[in-house]
């Protein structure tokens, strides 16, 4: 199959991919149309079905697997798929494996590494905490492997949360070693713990999703609230340390029009905001890159980066 980060425009298409996203829509003429988001594990791209009562658009729903022919436009300098014709597949015609977007690097060895740097905890609370969550529940454990740490923006993909929590963990591992003011016990662990609650604010792949929770409460809340659980669990457990590793959560993104409750009031939590906002941005302007390899000029403004971008390096 042709993959989705391979099109450009003018390819004609005529492939299976993941229908992820189907709207109906209607024209500024009042003309029917469907917005149609496609995937496979490459990534995704927008497509338009203009004429939805042709014969040849067989019936389908989000998740389906659809066999796609149509051809690749261009529309505000994004690619697009303007869909001709469309065949609900069977089972068997397709291999889930190429649809699902993972990580490049290894989920067990990532995991290895994590559980290497709890065993690297001194406080005795804190590492039981961090046991109950990564070793000893088997359902989170479970969920936290193969959960994206975004829907779209960065690590949006299977291994994708376990992917950011290590890169921000071994930030906050250096940061300690740089800086010894700082807590490397209570930070590393409030980097372990930050985003948690994305196990809960967005359903498993292929949807992907945020859930009627993750709407509701969003991942800062439902992660302080889940360390708080397992803290009740322990017997002893310090309040002072428990408040402090759930502000750090509270305020790791830093400003209240980010999202965060909090903002950071313990250098700790300040540590890890840093750390968070490297290794998001990071990955979304590699991500950039890798999803524009062929691109030699600008490519546009991105929102979280804030900045007009450049595809070429020295």
């Amino acid at each position: 199959m042709k993959y989705i980060k391979d099109l450009r425009e003018g390819d004609r298409l005529f492939d299976i991919y993941l229908c992820k996203f189907r709207q109906e829509a209607v024209t500024k003429n009042g003309k029917p149309y469907v917005n149609l988001i496609l995937q496979d594990k490459t990534g995704t791209i927008d497509a338009k079905i203009w004429e939805p009562n042709n014969p040849g658009i067989e019936d389908f729903d989000t998740l389906d697997y659809i066999e796609v022919y149509g051809d690749v436009t261009s529309f505000q300098g994004a690619s697009q798929v303007s869909v001709k014709r469309i065949r609900c597949c069977r089972e068997g015609e397709y291999n889930p494996a190429d649809y699902l977007p993972v990580s490049s690097k290894n989920i067990d060895d990532m995991y290895s590494q994590l559980t290497a740097l709890i065993q690297s905890i001194q406080n005795p609370y804190l590492k039981q905490l961090l046991m109950a969550l990564f070793v000893k529940d088997e359902a989170f454990v479970k969920a936290f492997r193969n959960s994206s740490a975004a829907k779209c923006v960065h690590h949006g993909f299977v291994g994708g949360l376990l992917e950011h929590t290590l890169g921000v963990a071994k930030l906050c591992d250096f940061y300690s070693q740089a800086y010894p003011v700082l807590n490397r016990d209570l930070l590393l662990t409030a980097a372990l713990c930050h985003d948690i609650g994305k196990t809960k604010e967005i359903s498993p792949f292929p949807e992907n999703d945020y859930t009627d929770d993750g709407q509701f409460l969003g991942h800062i809340v439902m992660g302080a609230q889940m360390v708080a659980e397992k803290a009740a669990q322990i017997e002893g457990f310090p309040h002072a340390v428990l408040t402090q590793l759930q502000h750090c959560i509270l305020a790791h993104h830093g400003k209240y029009e980010y999202g965060s409750p909090k903002v950071p009031a313990i250098i700790e939590a300040l540590a890890l905001n840093y750390a968070d906002d490297t290794d998001a941005k990071i990955e979304t302007f590699k991500e950039l890159l890798e999803n524009n390899s062929e691109e030699k000029g600008w490519l546009g403004y991105n929102r979280l980066l804030e900045s007009n971008i450049k595809a070429t390096q020295i």
